[in-house]
């Protein structure tokens, strides 16, 4: 079977010499990419052009990785790429990955696709728990990765259950409360909304700056023996060598800052470190699990170290070419946003005016609508009293027709009266009650006469009310008229358009001054916003505290807590470290 297989693997070695091509696959963390090479390339030349398809140019901070058995390896750049112990099959898969990570990341990263890059792989360690991360600490970072997604929060739009498909927190902590994801996605959302105003390259920032802190950023671990045999972990960052124990891969032991190492070598699975002061009792010395992990240490070893000498000196030509670049660029990004901001609140003063100006044009057609009813109603009212005002007419008529014929009857009644005694006083009581009925009816015609003459006044009046409800009516329409586009441009009230002449801005060199004024200004305020955030971390913390199932807890979770309760930062610790001399974390190291 061994043959069968190096035959195998021989064959293949030679299929690749007789082709003139060989397909890669490159993972990065957010897409992956599929091409030929040429068999001569090296490595460099395929990391070249990566680093040129994705626009990199602070290509010092990553490489290209590979799984190989149990461990990974990086590509090494002045080996062919088909000579290293790269996957045998095609499309051979390589990882483009950050290798070195930097002190600062605001100060140190430069491109925005660099801080991209760096915050995606971050976020990806941290869910996936290669990065503790106490709970607090991950609800804020949460809320910045969905600034970096979404932008802006509008409750309009980003409603309950936008984040429903969302993996924004490691499973341990959110195992490790009692909380529905409702209540997670109600507090994420809750410092969402106070990040209102950032853009989506600042909120990656703020995610990174709040990451570089937490005690595993950065670190690559390795399995180590010191000479006593005892087990230990050996941690490789930015800073240093850091010596931990297995189950505590947060609090180190003693830490080797590079400033303090002259030389680093290995020989088989011994792995020798020389410090600055040459004293072969000071020399630091352990073992690994195999040689391939020596190599790997050395590699980081000397990246890293490299790196931090290169932070201390003055920036390179290069290096200071895209800082003055990134600055133009933030400068005119800056001008291009506070144009924006300026046009979005133009927008919404002009839409605030425009909704202003229905709802007045509502009130005013309301307004007209009434004013017409009431008309209606006034003529009703005045048809009413006029048809009231006849039919009294018409009575005071007939009752004055009435008294003229009582009159006649009293006449020919005097008349006749004379004929005879019995008839006279027949007559004259006769005439006696013709009086008095006629009495009674003069005066009914003269009360009528004057009703009909009150009806007339009443019939006035409500045509004077007409009048007076057509004259209101006739200005609360020339009001709205006033109010419609359609009158001439000197009766109406601004105009809130606006057109890109007037908004545009020239960029001067004012605003580069500006520029760095506010940069000095956020140096000035580091110390608060640290305050601000250390806050915020106790808040989020106090919120959900009472929810925490503690027996939940993970080992590394218990040893956070200790050292928060401690005071214990990640930085305070290393410092702390380091002021102890050589001598003494060589001693100590031996006697773990």
């Amino acid at each position: 079977m061994a043959s069968a297989l190096a035959a195998k693997m021989g064959f293949t070695s030679l299929l690749r010499k007789q082709a003139r091509n060989f397909n890669v696959r490159i993972c990065t963390v957010e897409s992956d990419m599929e091409f030929s090479c040429e068999v001569k390339w090296k490595g460099k030349d395929l990391f070249d052009f990566v680093c040129r398809t994705l626009g990199l140019r602070e290509t010092w901070f990553f490489g290209l990785q590979y799984n190989i058995k149990d461990t990974v390896a990086w590509l090494k750049m002045e080996k062919r790429v088909l000579d290293q112990e790269v996957p045998k099959e095609e499309p051979i898969t390589l990882y483009f990955l950050a290798k070195f990570y930097p002190e600062n990341a605001e100060e140190e990263l430069v491109q925005d696709i660099t801080q991209h890059l760096f915050f995606l792989q971050v976020k990806k360690k941290i869910l996936e728990e290669e990065i503790h991360c106490p709970p607090e600490a991950s609800v804020l970072l949460a809320s910045y990765a969905v600034h970096a997604k979404y932008e802006d929060y509008d409750p309009s739009v980003h409603k309950p259950g936008f984040l429903a498909k969302e993996e924004l927190l490691p499973k341990r902590v959110i195992n490790l409360y009692q909380m529905t994801a409702e209540m997670w996605e109600e507090r994420i959302t809750a410092c969402y909304a106070e990040h209102r105003g950032r853009t989506r390259d600042e909120a990656e920032m703020e995610y990174l700056k709040i990451a570089q802190d937490l005690d595993m950023y950065g670190i690559n671990f390795f399995l180590i023996r010191n000479k006593k045999g005892t087990d230990l972990l050996l941690g490789v960052d930015a800073l240093g060598l850091h010596i931990y124990e297995p189950d505590n891969r947060l609090t180190p032991k003693c830490s080797f800052p590079w400033n303090e190492i002259r030389n680093i070598s290995y020989s088989d699975k011994e792995f020798t470190i020389q410090p600055v002061d040459k004293k072969k009792t000071s020399v630091f010395k352990f073992n690994s699990s195999r040689l391939r992990v020596n190599k790997l240490i050395l590699q980081l070893c000397i990246g890293n170290h490299d790196l931090f000498v290169r932070r201390r000196r003055v920036n390179s030509l290069e290096v200071q070419q895209m800082k003055s670049q990134a600055r133009e660029e933030r400068a005119r990004k800056q001008v291009e946003r506070q144009r924006l901001q300026r046009e979005k609140k133009l927008r919404e003063e002009a839409e605030r005016a425009r909704d202003e100006l229905k709802t007045r044009l509502i009130q005013l057609q309301d307004e007209a609508h009434m004013a017409n009813d009431a008309l209606l109603r006034s003529e009703q009212t005045a048809d009413l009293l006029a048809e009231k005002a006849q039919i009294a007419e018409e009575e005071a008529k007939l009752l004055a027709q009435k008294a003229a014929e009582a009159e006649t009857e009293m006449r020919r009644m005097k008349a006749t009266a004379i004929r005879g005694q019995e008839e006279r006083r027949l007559m004259e009581q006769k005439m006696l009650e013709a009086e008095m009925l006629a009495l009674k009816m003069a005066e009914e015609s003269e009360r009528r006469a004057k009703e009909a003459e009150l009806l007339k006044q009443d019939l006035q009046e409500a045509r004077e009310s007409e009048r007076r409800a057509k004259h209101k009516l006739l200005e609360v329409t020339s009001r709205a008229v006033y109010a419609s586009p359609g009158l001439p441009s000197d009766s109406m009230p601004p105009d809130l358009s606006f057109s890109k002449e007037n908004l545009s801005f020239e960029f001067k060199d004012t605003d580069m001054k500006r520029l760095s004024m506010e940069i000095e200004k956020e140096k000035v305020e580091y110390m608060e916003k640290s305050k601000h955030l250390q806050e915020q971390l106790n808040e989020l913390k106090t919120e959900i505290e009472s929810l925490k199932m503690k027996e939940r807890e993970t080992p590394l979770d218990v040893i956070h807590n200790q050292n928060t309760e401690q005071g214990t930062s990640k930085h305070s610790n290393f410092k702390k470290l380091t002021l102890q001399s050589t001598k003494s974390r060589v001693a100590f190291f031996e006697e773990l």
